[in-house]
């Protein structure tokens, strides 16, 4: 009866330490399933992918990937909120404070940054800005706020410069726009070039050059922005 209640006390334990590894397991699944889909999604493009086409890189049943995803549709829309929350925390609106890091290093940071990630992810990059448009309607709803969201990002950024004299004047959100229809396009020609994610500290200078020739008034070697006049 002893060894009985100790093997059912093993038992017990042993189902214990499975819980995990099962729960594992099915993120590790999931995981494997997205980036098949994202490198499907990346080669075919969206609307010419289809689930088979996801299993068969994927390895699974095509049960298995319900297991997981309701359609097509939900593991696009999952790819793409990942990489909006990756790239929206990759961007950090400009600090003015007296204290704060030079603004020159803050901007070329966010460029740095931007491209970096995106070259790190070109399969990523190459589905936000040539696939996840027309999707359906709630899909394009998403993509234009994650778009609004960034532009009122440096919009802010850029109307607090003007205060300080570190931004030409004008309308900040028409450079804001400016400036990001600029990086997607030179973004979207590095992907689709095969540029390596080392070629990110050059067009980091490029792109920052470019601005400072145009709206922002400062400087690699500027230590801080003029005080408010």
């Amino acid at each position: 009866m002893a060894r009985a209640r100790e093997a059912g006390r093993g038992g017990s334990a042993s189902r214990g330490r499975k819980a995990p590894r099962s729960a594992q397991s099915k993120a590790e699944r999931r995981s494997t399933i997205l980036a098949a889909a994202r490198d499907v999604f990346a080669k075919r493009g969206y609307h010419q992918a289809t689930i088979d086409d996801i299993v068969a890189e994927t390895g699974v049943a095509r049960g298995t990937f319900y297991l997981y995803f309701e359609d097509k549709r939900a593991v696009f829309s999952d790819l793409m909120d990942r990489f909006f929350t990756t790239l929206t925390m990759a961007i950090n609106r400009i600090d003015i404070a007296p204290s704060a890091t030079p603004v020159a290093d803050q901007a070329r940071a966010n460029i740095r940054a931007i491209i970096g990630m995106c070259l790190a992810d070109r399969a990523m990059t190459k589905i936000l800005l040539s696939d996840a448009q027309g999707v359906d309607p709630a899909f394009d709803r998403k993509l234009a706020t994650f778009y609004d969201a960034v532009v009122q990002l440096l919009t802010d950024s850029l109307r607090d410069g003007q205060k300080l004299g570190i931004v030409a004047d004008g309308e900040p959100r028409v450079m804001a726009y400016l400036t990001i229809g600029a990086l997607k396009e030179l973004l979207y020609q590095a992907v689709t070039l095969g540029l390596a994610e080392e070629s990110a500290d050059v067009l980091t200078q490029q792109v920052f050059e470019f601005v400072s020739q145009g709206y922002l008034r400062v400087h690699p070697r500027e230590a801080r922005p003029k005080k408010a006049r």
